[in-house]
C-alpha cells in the first residue's frame, strides 16, 4: 500500500510540516501529480511533483514528497528519488511501511538505500521508545496479515478476471486471515480498550480500525461506540471514524455521512457512490473529519462527482443496493 492510500489512516493533516496553509497553486499540482500516478504516466507524475514543490519555494509535505519518491522510483530515476527521501528522512519513522513499499523496489539495490533506511529504523525506535512494544509488534503483525493479500487482489482479477476461480479462491484466504485477525484484536479490544498512538503506535492504533473495519457488522456495531469515544480522547483518527460509520449506516440499509463507500454494477463493473445523505453538504461534512472533497476522493474509480445528477440517480442506486 502506497502512502498516498495510507493518507486516510495517518496523513490526513492539509498543514505543510513548516506549518503553513497548502496554496491553491500546490494543491492543483498535487492532484494532477496523483491523476498521472494512477494512470500509470509515472514521469509526469513526477515532474508535476517537482513543479508542485517548486510553487512553494521547494517547500512540501512528508506526504507529497514521500509519493513524489514513488512516482521517481517507478520512472526508473532514483536519484531523483533518493533526493526527495532524503529530505523527508528526519522525519519519517514508518520503517515497516517504507521497506514494504513495492513502488520503491527498484531502489533496494542501490548503495544509498540501506544507510536510509538506518535512519528511518532509528526515527521509528526513538518514536516507539515509551511504546507497549509486544502489543505494538502483535498489531504490526496483524497489519501486515491484514493488508498482504489485500495488495494482491488487483493483479489477480487483471490476470484471471473479478469472477474467476483464482479470485473466488483469493477472497475466501483473505476471508480466513480476516477472522484470525479478528480474534486478536477483539482480544486486544476487550482487555485494553481502543489504545492510541501512545501505547501502539500510529500504525498499531490505525490497525485496530483496519481490522473492525473487515468484519461482520455485529462487530462493527459493537466496537462503534468503542472508537467514538477514542477518537474524543485522541486515540483514533476521526477521518477512520467517518469510514466506519458510513459502513455501519450502510449495513443498517442507512444513507452514508461521508460518501466513504464506493459500490460496483455487477453487470456494468461501473464503479458509484454508495447511498448518501445531503449530497449538498457532504464536502462540508468531510472535511470536519479530515478527509479531501468527495470529487477528489472518487476519481480513484474513475466517478465524477456531480451532487445535481446524483441525486436524480439515487433512487435507482438505492433500489439496487437493497437488491444486492
Amino acid at each position: 500500500m502506497k502512502i498516498r492510500l495510507f493518507v486516510l489512516l495517518f496523513l490526513v493533516s492539509t498543514k505543510l510540516l513548516f506549518g503553513q496553509t497548502v496554496s491553491k497553486e500546490y494543491t492543483d499540482k498535487v492532484k494532477t501529480a496523483e491523476s498521472l500516478y494512477r494512470a500509470k504516466d509515472f514521469k509526469n507524475s513526477a515532474t508535476h511533483y517537482s513543479e508542485a514543490f517548486k510553487s512553494n519555494g521547494w517547500k512540501a509535505s512528508l506526504n507529497d514528497r514521500y509519493n513524489a519518491a514513488c512516482s521517481w522510483a517507478m520512472a526508473s530515476v532514483p536519484d531523483s528519488a533518493f533526493s526527495q527521501l532524503d529530505r523527508i528522512a528526519v522525519k519519517f519513522s514508518n520503517y515497516n511501511h517504507i521497506t514494504t513499499d513495492t513502488d520503491l523496489s527498484s531502489l533496494h539495490s542501490d548503495k544509498r538505500w540501506k544507510s536510509l533506511m538506518e535512519k528511518i529504523k532509528q526515527n521509528q525506535e526513538k518514536a516507539e521508545a515509551n511504546l507497549n512494544k509486544p502489543l505494538a509488534a502483535k498489531l504490526g503483525d496483524i497489519y501486515n496479515e491484514d493488508q498482504k493479500y489485500r495488495k494482491q487482489i488487483d493483479d489477480i482479477e487483471k490476470k484471471y478476471g473479478r469472477e474467476s476461480k483464482e479470485m473466488n479462491e483469493h477472497w475466501q484466504l483473505i476471508n480466513k486471515k480476516d477472522s484470525l485477525n479478528l480474534i486478536e484484536v477483539k482480544a486486544i479490544l476487550d482487555k485494553y480498550g481502543w489504545v492510541g498512538p501512545d501505547i501502539v503506535g500510529g500504525q498499531g492504533s490505525a490497525t485496530l480500525f483496519l481490522v473492525i473495519q473487515h468484519a461482520d457488522q455485529a462487530t462493527q456495531e459493537k466496537y462503534l461506540p468503542m472508537m467514538r469515544d477514542a477518537v474524543k480522547n485522541g486515540k483514533a483518527q476521526s477521518s477512520s471514524l467517518a469510514l466506519l460509520e458510513d459502513r455501519v449506516a450502510l449495513r443498517q440499509g442507512k444513507r452514508q455521512i461521508y460518501g466513504s463507500q464506493i459500490g460496483r454494477d455487477p453487470e456494468t463493473q461501473i464503479y458509484y457512490v454508495s447511498p448518501l445523505e445531503d449530497p449538498d453538504n457532504v464536502d462540508k461534512r468531510r472535511t470536519d473529519v479530515g478527509l479531501p472533497p468527495l470529487a477528489e476522493y472518487v476519481k480513484n474509480w474513475q466517478i465524477k462527482w456531480d451532487a445535481e445528477q446524483y441525486k436524480k440517480d439515487l433512487p435507482k442506486l438505492e433500489a439496487k443496493t437493497k437488491h444486492k
